[in-house]
């Protein structure tokens, strides 16, 4: 590629930044215009920012993109001599010379044709008013410019202005030297995204190494009071027998405490220096982590820039008026946050309009304004940063929605009439649910509201709907000020280091053991009144088994009100601010892990992946390969129970057994159906089990045949209790295994406690 052609792609790189900048401040203006259209300082903004990109497109040689500014900047000086009214005909105009502006701007679009350009021209002509002449083009202003675009041009090898320009320059002096572009605190410069993390990600483990002198300063702090120790012990034993001392004695102790004593204050003396080096090492690592990390850090309003025009486009077609207002526009938000936020606003704003605010007739009939009020904010507040988009609107109808709910089958109608507001909101969020009995091209497909929720699951944050029949409707996006920073739960399973981020646990609690109980073969503890499934992080993590069993167990509680689990884990650690670090991308998906961190010693962290978490638990259950954790009573008199296992599938019958038995002193665990006894019983120790015959998944014969086939458990009794009272039945039972068949026809509570005291004696040994 030429000197000449680099020359130009730079310029035309250049000129995209300053169309963006340009374009943003005329959507700005035209929107104010609209309800000001006389407003001095707004038309002359617009003014020199047409008249701005009317000369870097002759600059970059984009002579369509000079004709559309030309043509827009003659509109504006015309406005500002009175000559013409900016109405919304001719606003409407201007807004697709912007865009056809800042496609001139975009490398990768197609350039512009002298087609649309004319079209443009037309229709910003056809948008005037009878008898007011087209103004002449603002050569005065245009003139002074040429001179110094033929000077950029030459000194960058570009071809000269057009024909006609003046190009007479006197020589210039010699150039005196110019201060650095350094000290200009505002000049901006374009890194690349990959740099920017590697850069937080080596401040993140300077940072770390910088703790790593604390140890080193404490340990020296040990040695310099075992040193004072050591010389208060010789003054002692000085002053107490050195009058037994003869003189060659005393003079070797004293020389001796003289040495120790030179010794602490040379101890002392390094001390401080390693303190002093260990603070301001850790303060400078933090500043430059925190410098690096504001680096990812921008404002809000760089996103929010778009709404205004897309807001009064689409309140137009919909012929709805509407006051939009944007607050919080310097809120600092995460890059990688920001350029994700712009499809679930979108959809927000886009279903406020269409869903939310009424027609001015219909505000009229209710008592408002007929002028809607929307509202766009973002703020940060708890350590988190909040995203709201409220309306003054209708609100949503709860009656609507509980029909609609039930309509789709998705709860029965007794569950929904109980259900509170918060709850029915939550169904709204799910694929493919609209309250829209029409699909419109603004809505009514329910895709926006889910892309809303798969937003805030991408990063770990969460929506909140809020709504009032008849004042509006209130979205809450509540999301992690950065994705480089999650704040985590340390935990340790199997002596390894995990961290449960923060935004996805409920609660952490210690449960004793003795609260374990099993329902539908399922282990739970209770929280807040209502059971809670149990599972172990060291099966989801693939830690093996449970190696030591306490009293207390420690459980991190995750997931949403639908499908909350406690998760038991070895050991809480604590609350830390971790340094996110992605995985390798050549380890793909690594199961239940999302990423990886440093904690202030140097130890690696791996980060819970919660929704991998949940799924899994969701995966494990269905195929009935949860594991339990060791319950309660290792440390007393339960120990010696005889532990029963009952396979069933009727929850009746199921319950009778366990009462029956847990009433004569028996320790009871149930299963669902063979599967679930099968995976329960190769987890724990049982005495006895008892099964019925016809169940899903594996049947009774089934799972007799697999336990009096496995070395490990054949010696354990297999009692059948089943409704097939035949004589073949009871045979193919007892062929298979069993050592003992029960009919049920025949049942009764003391056949059952006597049949299970032949095979294995009283509950207590």
């Amino acid at each position: 590629m030429s000197d000449d052609e680099l020359s130009r792609r730079s310029l035309l790189d250049l000129f995209h930044e300053e169309a963006a900048a340009q374009t943003r401040t005329l959507s700005a203006g035209l929107l104010a215009l609209e309800s000001a259209p006389a407003d001095a300082a707004t038309l002359e903004a617009c003014m020199r920012a047409t008249h701005s990109l009317k000369g870097a497109a002759r600059i970059v040689g984009l002579p369509e993109a000079v004709e559309v500014a030309s043509a827009m900047e003659d509109c504006f000086v015309a406005a500002q001599r009175g000559e013409l009214r900016i109405d919304a005909a001719r606003i409407d105009a201007l807004l697709v010379g912007i865009d056809l502006l800042g496609a001139a701007g975009d490398a990768s679009a197609a350039p512009l044709s002298h087609e649309a350009v004319e079209a443009f021209v037309a229709r910003l002509q056809g948008a005037a008013q009878p008898g007011v002449s087209k103004p002449a083009a603002n050569s005065a202003a245009s003139a002074p410019e040429t001179d110094d675009l033929a000077a950029l041009a030459a000194s960058l090898r570009l071809p000269e202005p057009e024909a006609g320009a003046s190009t007479d320059v006197e020589p210039a002096p010699p150039a005196q030297p110019s201060p650095p572009r350094s000290a200009d605190p505002g000049r901006m410069l374009r890194v690349r995204a990959g740099t920017l993390d590697r850069l937080l990600g080596f401040a993140g483990e300077s940072l770390v190494e910088s703790r790593r002198m604390r140890p080193f300063a404490e340990g020296l702090l040990r040695a310099r009071r075992a040193q004072g120790d050591v010389l208060a012990a010789l003054g002692q034993f000085q002053e107490r027998h050195g009058h037994a001392l003869d003189l060659d004695a005393r003079a070797a102790l004293a020389d001796i405490r003289n040495a120790v004593a030179s010794l602490d204050r040379q101890l002392s003396e390094r001390f401080d220096d390693v303190d002093r080096i260990d603070r301001r090492g850790t303060q400078l690592a933090q500043r430059l982590y925190d410098e690096a990390l504001q680096c990812r850090m921008r404002p809000f309003g760089d996103a929010a820039h778009t709404y205004p025009r897309v807001v009064r486009d689409l309140a137009r077609s919909l012929g709805k008026r509407v006051r939009f207002a944007i607050a919080g526009e310097s809120t600092q938000v995460d890059r990688d946050i920001l350029e994700m936020l712009d499809a679930p606003l979108g959809h927000l704003l886009r279903n406020a309009l269409d869903h939310g605010i009424e027609d001015p007739e219909t505000r009229r009939r209710a008592g408002k304004p007929e002028e809607a009020s929307l509202t766009l904010e973002a703020r940060h507040s708890a350590g988190k940063l909040l995203i709201a988009v409220a309306d003054d609107g209708a609100g949503i109808d709860l009656d609507a929605l509980r029909t609609s709910i039930v309509a789709r089958s998705l709860a029965q109608p007794q569950a929904v009439a109980a259900m509170s507001d918060a709850e029915l909101f939550d169904f709204l969020l799910l694929p493919g649910f609209s309250l829209r009995e029409t699909v419109t091209d603004v809505s009514g497909r329910g895709v926006g509201l889910d892309a809303v929720q798969n937003f805030a699951k991408a990063v770990r944050g969460t929506v909140r709907i809020e709504s009032a029949a008849g004042r509006g409707t209130r979205f809450v996006l509540q999301l992690p000020l950065t994705l480089s920073v999650v704040r985590g739960l340390i935990v340790e399973v199997a002596g390894e280091a995990y961290a449960f981020p923060l935004a996805h646990v409920r609660r952490a609690l210690s449960v004793p053991r003795s609260t374990i109980e099993m329902l539908e073969g399922q282990q739970h503890i209770a929280f807040e009144g209502r059971p809670v499934g149990l599972v172990t992080a060291r099966q989801l993590l693939g830690a093996g088994a449970e190696a030591t069993t306490t009293e207390e167990l420690n459980v991190v509680l995750v997931g949403s009100e639908a499908g909350l689990y406690g998760v038991a884990v070895d050991r809480f650690v604590g609350e830390r601010t971790l340094a996110v670090q992605p995985l390798d991308a050549r380890l793909g998906k690594v199961r239940n892990v999302s990423a990886a961190a440093l904690l202030d010693d140097g130890e690696v962290v791996l980060i819970v992946d919660v929704e991998d978490i949940v799924a899994s638990v969701a995966r494990l259950v269905r195929d009935g390969q949860l594991a339990g954790v060791a319950r309660g009573g290792a440390h007393d008199g339960a120990r010696a129970r005889k532990r029963i296992l009952v396979v069933e599938d009727s929850l009746t019958v199921r319950e009778l057994e366990r009462k029956l038995l847990e009433k004569r002193g028996y320790d009871v665990t149930v299963a669902v159906d063979g599967m679930d006894g099968w995976i329960t019983l190769r987890n724990a120790h049982f005495d006895l089990v008892i099964t019925d015959v016809d169940m899903p998944r594996m049947d009774g014969i089934e799972l007799v045949t697999m336990i009096k086939g496995d070395a490990m458990h054949r010696n354990v009794p297999v009692m059948i209790v089943s409704y097939k009272d035949r004589e073949d039945d009871r045979r193919r039972g007892l062929d298979a295994g069993a050592d003992y068949y029960l009919t049920k026809g025949s049942f009764h509570d003391e056949a059952l406690l006597d049949a299970v005291n032949d095979l294995i004696g009283e509950a207590t040994a």
